[in-house]
């Protein structure tokens, strides 16, 4: 006794080192007893709380009772403690307290880990009075894991040495273990998974900040580990500013290792308000319950600098009292004054529970954040008011962060809509509506807007009934139309559709169709009408009398609901085919969450029509957005997820009435346009299709891209400013082109690009003008263009020039032509991949300006230049303000997206910039454009600020993914020319033009099951032989323009543009080249 005593007296170090030496005794089963009857006598030594306390100044360790209420055999625990152990008081007392407020359940037979442990004595009391399964007590300080290991066995042992046993024969041995860890990272390192997780931890920032960044070991100065119980260093997490910091990171940490139904409850110190704890839990998803709360005298041996001055660099106040009968709060600077000058703060203390809220998609987002997504947590916020808006965003944010964590990219979707969209959305009219649809019958559009416009377009009725509240978006000319008589042959196309505006009341509408006797109907439903089928099939009748396409919104009325309304519309539709003449619009807008993300869909039993919409969608806008899919898509997967499939027969219908012998169908030039576009080729599940063919990015989607997407939905309240996007693109292209812009330049938005070219294809058809292509353009946008009816003039290019224009080729164009538009894709041309100079442009503009040419400056194709050596940045400042000066009729109109700029892969995203009043109306005229929702936009401008910021990360992603595409270019252009393919040289872009001369005249042999089909190989099918006998998709020359020359996309991913090099070599050895 006497050597231990005079070792302990030499220092705390040393008392230290004689205590661990004692601990080594307790581990050993020979020794235990003799150790334990030791330590009874050193605390019977210093029995008097006077003979304590000396013990503790004297010889650094104090042994003291703690007394407690409820325990099964005893009423006190024996604890010791050193001077590097925070010592048991008011703070740990009030969360004991608080624990207690339990019930006696919360605890038993649960796996329990506490943070901040100290000297282990609520751990211990947990395993005593609660018998849980497992108590894991873990803390950072190391001398304070050895000590609480001593105190266990002070207390699991008798005073002679024997073990204690509980009512269940287990000991306190059996139900707790110490551990040294950074918080949680023990458990998440050994994979145990809790059910109680409870913290009494730091909430203060060390005034000192360097002295946290030392090592912690257990040979560290006394003053420094108990500094680790008062303070806490900067976390990274937006709570720091309120010194709480380490409780964020240990909710965000318990979040990943505790089981879905467990419970975390810790120790909260009022000082930064009430309500900014609350926030730190509500917005990281859970559910908060306030268990206790008290005052208690803040610890006068911590320094409150540190928060005077976080006071003074924020507006934020924090809350101490004077003394403990203070009601008034004051501010941390006058607390840190009045302690100074002796007197004694307080400060409220709490006792918080709370539960995950939705635990499974929770976990699923935190998990996310963590793998490399850390710096957008502090976005998050998953703190609702309402529970059904909880209920829609956390299943979505979970379904998103799983997207982006498991997929590299986004992968290639039909123009008609993801299939798994659409068979979710047929799902859903089957299971709830008893409508035996399939995901064929539908087709997505990305607004009610554009499908009513689209199928209008399809359509081009001479005269088109349209109910009030669905025309206000449909362009300007057809509502003040007054030709609804049949149009005279040749009349501009423009013309031809006259918009008249219906009541939405049944009876009205039926007596204006009987009268007017239009081609098309597009109307919705009135409230008191939409609950029976009455009034719908009473206008499916008068329609088809006449031969006149009915198109039926039921948007308002359609819910997204487990227990959705009775709909006359859909009700009619479980017991009838849905007649041919006759198509249902629903626009997706009434969600909980964002409140301008939609997403429409049209169904349709008509398979012409289907294919028709399917291709108009491709035609006039590309697709609709991918992510505005998925949010949809979950909740229509919520909705599904927990029914039976199949528990139902499937619905019995009656036959379709006889139809109508005529109905309004396609014109003989849209059919014409739509059979020899070039478009999307159906595929199907069981056999994918490599996709050369599409102006879109497989590869990998940058991390900032990634982040940016995610905080865009996970965020709340987003400010106006923090999605307007003007200011980033107006330098995007002023960096990068060298265009001006001014107070008078109109900076428009849409889903995509092709959005936008077609309303300046409309404006340029209103003006009377003629759009001129040069040979070798993106086959779509001409197509679209001849869709819509333009009137097309094409440009020829010469195989000297790369197929560039020339000056000489546009002069000669121009010279024959009235109000003339020039449709110019620049710097990168599409699809041949060559580069337009800064000299070369500025020569086409001159030319353009010299005949009033209004010039479309097509940049959306352009951002990835992989052999751009000696290329000259644009720069048309100077140039276009000269040639504005000399002629008013001349203008360029700025088309562009991120969606290769920045590599954005999925997002759509695509604006127009022009300088010109009078176009600027022009396009407004035509309503209807599908607009980019919040998020989207908010995503832009994050991406746009690293741009300008020169954000490493983006930048080197940007310059990763142009190299891989310049090596991409080099082997395929290996493996084209080895094959017999001629390659023109490119220089920038995602696509390669190549002619199949070796294979023309031959004949290849396709195996189809047991038939043999032979196809003599020519420039018009070369396209759907290598389709056939291999499976990979690439445009033809009827698609690029130029005589003889396919097109191959790069931007693949890397497993499919393998496999579309093993096709180019598959093909070769089919035609026996």
């Amino acid at each position: 006794m006497e050597e231990f005593l005079k070792q302990c007296e030499q220092s705390g170090d040393a008392a230290y080192s004689a205590l661990r030496s004692l601990l080594e005794r307790l581990e050993d089963p020979s020794t235990r007893a003799d150790a334990r009857v030791f330590l009874s006598e050193l605390q019977k030594r210093f029995e008097s709380k006077e003979d304590s306390e000396r013990c503790l100044q004297t010889y650094h360790f104090q042994i003291q009772d703690i007394y407690l209420e409820g325990f099964q055999k005893r009423k006190k625990l024996t604890m010791m403690v050193i001077p590097s152990i925070f010592l048991p008081e008011d703070w740990s007392f009030t969360f004991y307290e608080g624990l207690n407020r339990h019930p006696d359940s919360i605890f038993k037979d649960k796996t329990v880990a506490e943070l901040g442990c100290g000297n282990g004595w609520i751990s211990i009391a947990i395993a005593e009075k609660w018998a849980p399964l497992k108590v894991y007590g873990l803390e950072i300080n190391p001398r304070a894991v050895k000590i609480s290991w001593i105190n266990l066995y002070l207390n699991a042992l008798d005073d002679n040495g024997q073990l204690i046993y509980d009512e269940e024969k287990k000991t306190l041995l059996d139900r707790v273990e110490f551990h040294e860890s950074d918080l949680l990272s023990y458990c998440r390192d050994n994979k145990i998974e809790l059910e109680r997780i409870i913290g009494c931890i730091p909430q203060i920032l060390n005034p000192n900040p360097d002295a946290m960044s030392k090592m912690i070991t257990e040979n560290a100065s006394e003053e420094f580990l108990h500094s680790l119980s008062n303070y806490c260093a900067l976390q990274g997490f937006v709570e720091d500013q309120f010194g709480l910091g380490l409780i964020a990171r240990a909710v965000e940490e318990g979040i990943s290792v505790i089981k879905p139904l467990g419970i975390m409850i810790f120790n909260m110190g009022g000082r930064p308000g009430q309500a900014v704890c609350k926030r730190l839990f509500e917005r990281r998803g859970l559910c908060v319950n306030k268990l206790w709360q008290t005052k208690v005298l803040q610890a006068a041996d911590t320094d409150i600098s540190a928060l005077v001055e976080i006071e003074k660099n924020s507006p934020h106040r924090f809350e101490f009292f004077m003394g403990l009968v203070g009601d008034q709060p004051i501010c941390a600077r006058t607390a840190w004054a009045y302690a100074k000058s002796g007197g004694r703060i307080s400060h409220a203390l709490s006792v918080f529970s709370c539960q995950l809220r939705q635990p499974n998609q929770v976990k699923k987002i935190f998990e996310f954040l963590r793998n490399g997504f850390k710096d957008i947590s502090s976005s998050l916020d998953l703190s609702f008011e309402d529970d059904s808006v909880a209920d829609e965003k956390i299943p979505f944010l979970a379904y998103l962060a799983n997207v982006l964590k498991e997929i590299s990219f986004f992968p290639y979707e039909p123009p008609a809509g993801s299939r798994r969209f659409r068979s979710l959305i047929a799902g859903f009219m089957r299971t709830y509506h008893h409508i035996p649809l399939t995901a064929d019958n539908v087709v997505v559009f990305p607004s009610r807007t554009v499908a009513i416009e689209s199928a209008l377009r399809l359509l081009s009725p001479r005269l088109a009934i349209v109910d009030e509240q669905l025309s206000r978006h449909l362009p300007k000319q057809w509502l003040t139309s007054l030709n609804v008589e049949k149009t005279e042959v040749g009349k501009n196309s423009e013309e031809a559709i006259t918009v008249i505006e219906a009541p939405r009341q049944s009876d009205l509408l039926v007596e204006l169709i009987k009268k007017l006797k239009p081609e098309v109907v597009v109307t919705g439903m009135a409230q008191f009408e939409s609950v029976t089928s009455s009034a719908f099939e009473h206008v499916l009748d008068t329609t088809r009398e006449i031969g006149c396409r009915l198109f039926l919104d039921i948007s308002d009325h359609f819910e997204l609901s487990s227990l959705p309304n009775s709909n006359g519309v859909l009700k009619y539709l479980a017991g009838n085919p849905l007649p041919s003449h006759a198509a249902i619009v629903c626009g997706l807008l009434k969600n909980q969450v964002y409140s301008d993300l939609e997403v429409a869909f049209v169904i349709s039993e008509e398979e012409a029509m289907l294919k028709a919409l399917c291709k108009t969608v491709e035609l006039l806008q590309g697709n609709t957005a991918i992510i505005s899919q998925y949010y949809y898509g979950c909740l229509f997967h919520e909705l599904l997820s927990f029914q039976l499939s199949d528990r139902r027969p499937p619905s019995q219908r009656n036959g379709d009435k006889a139809r109508a012998p005529e109905v309004n169908g396609f014109s003989s030039p849209t059919l014409s346009v739509l059979d020899h576009a070039e478009l999307a080729v159906n595929e199907s599940d069981e056999s994918p299709l490599i996709h050369m063919d599409v102006d879109q990015s497989f590869l990998p989607i940058s991390t900032p891209v990634r982040a940016a997407i995610f905080e865009s939905f996970a965020r709340q309240n987003i400010t106006e400013s923090e999605t307007d996007v003007t200011g980033g693109i107006r330098q995007l292209v002023s960096t990068t082109y060298g265009l001006p812009s001014d107070n008078n330049t109109e900076f428009i938005y849409a889903d995509c690009p092709v959005a936008l070219f077609i309303k300046l294809v409309l404006c340029c058809i209103q003006e009377g003008g003629t759009l001129c292509f040069p040979t070798g353009t993106n086959g779509n946008y001409v197509s679209a263009a001849k869709f819509l009816k333009a009137k097309i003039e094409n440009i020829p290019t010469n195989p000297e020039e790369g197929y560039k224009l020339t000056e000489k080729t546009l002069k000669t164009a121009l010279e024959t032509l009235n109000k003339p538009w020039i449709y110019i894709s620049g710097p990168t041309i599409n699809p041949t991949g060559l580069l337009y100079s800064n000299e070369e442009i500025n020569r086409l503009l001159s030319i353009c300006a010299k005949y009033g040419a209004k010039v479309i400056l097509d940049t959306s194709f352009s951002g990835v230049e992989f052999n751009s050596k000696g290329f000259e940045e644009w720069n048309l400042g100077a140039t276009l303000e000269q040639l504005s000066s000399a002629n008013s009729a001349f203008c360029v109109s700025l088309l562009g997206g991120l969606f290769f700029k920045m590599l954005t892969s999925g997002l759509k995203f695509g604006y127009l910039v022009i300088n010109q009043p009078s176009l600027v109306e022009a396009v407004h005229s035509f309503a209807g454009l599908s607009k980019p929702h919040s998020t989207i936009k908010y995503t832009v401008r994050k991406l746009l600020d690293l741009r300008e910021q020169k954000s490493g990360e983006l930048l080197n992603a940007m310059s990763e993914q142009t190299e891989i595409l310049g090596s991409r270019y080099k082997q395929l252009k290996q493996i084209l020319e080895n094959s017999g393919w001629n390659v023109l040289e490119a220089q920038a872009g995602v696509s390669i033009l190549a002619k199949p001369s070796a294979y023309l005249g031959k004949t290849i042999k396709i195996n189809k099951g047991d038939n043999v089909q032979e196809i003599k190989l020519d420039d018009s099918n070369i396209r759907d032989a290598l389709l056939k006998s291999t499976g990979l998709c690439i445009n033809s020359a009827s698609w690029t323009g130029i005589p003889g020359y396919c097109r191959f996309t790069i931007a693949l991913e890397d497993g499919d543009f393998k496999r579309a090099l093993d096709c180019i070599s598959k093909f070769k050895s089919l035609a026996g080249n």
